[in-house]
């Protein structure tokens, strides 16, 4: 069977697991081939010789299982990053954290030479990563409690040759963490509330890195504090579609000289950045 007619005949099996079903038998061949969209393309006539080996993911892309987690990658920020079963997957939406650092970074660098910064939760380490490749001058501690994640994201930070400027250590939040010199704190962390229906596709990631507790925001409200606490001026964290009414009053208590929050792509609030007094 040609590959056009290989596309044609498993195109029916991922109807109804998302809206480009043919693009996506055609990536998961290219996975299988390892060859590109434009090579598949020149060469929609050739026999297709892994018929086996494609029905097997089909069936399994077909249960609404990630297809990050099938062909091990996933674009970020232009960028493309290994990606494995028990990491979270990367969301175009932190893009926009990223964003938000660089102004924030933009700023700091007025003052300092070298920028020192936090991120807890590193996942897969794309946030740390990408900020490795944008910023120059810039020492990064990664941390995380998922000893798999941290593996992951080292691989991802010698992938893209940043690993020096990045140190990945085993942590709970600030737990493992005592340096004093930190400018920035980024984080993605887990605020979904415990109660959530997760849709079916994202029931495959890793629980503890999408549940927050029992309101979503307890872990996002236990940064801020410890963040006060260890007197970093800037804390920026993505956070619930339905968290800035309670976080804003949350942040009522504390000395700050501003906060802002921001929406992502289809106009959802979605993440915050604080700038404490010091």
């Amino acid at each position: 069977m040609t590959i056009k007619d290989t596309i044609r005949k498993y195109t029916y099996d991922l109807k109804f697991v998302t809206h480009i079903p043919a693009k996506e038998v055609e990536i998961l061949m290219m996975y299988l081939l390892e060859k590109n969209t434009i090579w598949l393309h020149l060469n929609y006539n050739k026999e297709f010789e892994k018929q086996k080996e494609l029905e097997k993911l089909v069936k399994k892309r077909a249960t609404n299982y990630p297809m990050e987690y099938i062909i091990k990658k996933a674009s970020f920020y232009g960028e493309v990053f290994i990606v494995q079963e028990g990491v979270l997957i990367p969301r175009p939406e932190t893009e926009l954290l990223i964003d938000n650092a660089l102004e924030i970074i933009k700023s700091i660098k007025d003052k300092k030479e070298t920028i020192n910064i936090i991120e807890i939760g590193t996942g897969s380490g794309i946030i740390s990563v990408m900020l490795a490749l944008l910023i120059e001058n810039i020492k990064i501690i990664a941390v995380d409690i998922n000893e798999k994640a941290l593996d992951l994201a080292k691989k991802n930070a010698i992938k893209h040759g940043v690993e020096e400027k990045i140190e990945f250590r085993l942590s709970d939040l600030y737990e493992n963490v005592d340096e004093s010199n930190i400018d920035l704190t980024i984080s993605n962390p887990p605020y979904i509330a415990d109660d959530y229906e997760l849709p079916t596709n994202v029931k495959f990631e890793p629980s503890n890195a999408l549940f927050g507790g029992s309101l979503g925001d307890e872990l996002l409200k236990e940064i801020i504090d410890q963040t006060n606490e260890r007197n970093i001026e800037y804390l920026l964290c993505e956070m619930g579609y339905d968290q800035k009414k309670p976080l804003s009053a949350y942040l009522e208590k504390f000395d700050i000289n501003s906060f802002s929050f921001y929406q992502d792509y289809e106009k959802f609030d979605r993440g915050f950045t604080i700038q404490f007094k010091k």
